[in-house]
């Protein structure tokens, strides 16, 4: 990983064909994003659960996730209720995590 901060890099194409982020490259950025994220135990996701004051700002929060997720060609799975979202972002291409899951996760920190 370069010096760049996650949140001023953009996403690249990933079409398959790559080996999936090896766990100590994946534990060195989780050190850029908020401390909320958690590593999936089998490595292969990154998720966070937020709380929102009520729907109005939830739907606010995804909508804004959601052009981000589009900009950079990198979509999460969500979750979404009421007062809350659960964000878990993976590659699924190569079954697991690659940088594109750290930059699109540190943009949505950014949101917050």
């Amino acid at each position: 990983m370069t010096d760049s901060l996650l949140k001023d890099r953009r996403c690249e194409s990933c079409r398959g064909g790559i080996a999936p982020m090896e766990p100590a490259a994946a534990t060195a950025a989780m050190a850029q994003l908020h401390a909320d994220w958690r590593l999936a135990d089998d490595g292969k996701s990154l998720k966070r659960e937020l709380s929102f004051r009520n729907f109005y700002r939830t739907m606010g929060f995804v909508n804004a996730l959601a052009h981000i997720a589009n900009a950079e060609d990198h979509h999460p799975d969500l979750q979404v209720g009421y007062h809350y979202c659960r964000v878990l972002f993976t590659t699924h291409e190569i079954d697991g995590l690659s940088l594109n899951d750290f930059i699109c996760a540190a943009k949505m920190d950014a949101l917050l």
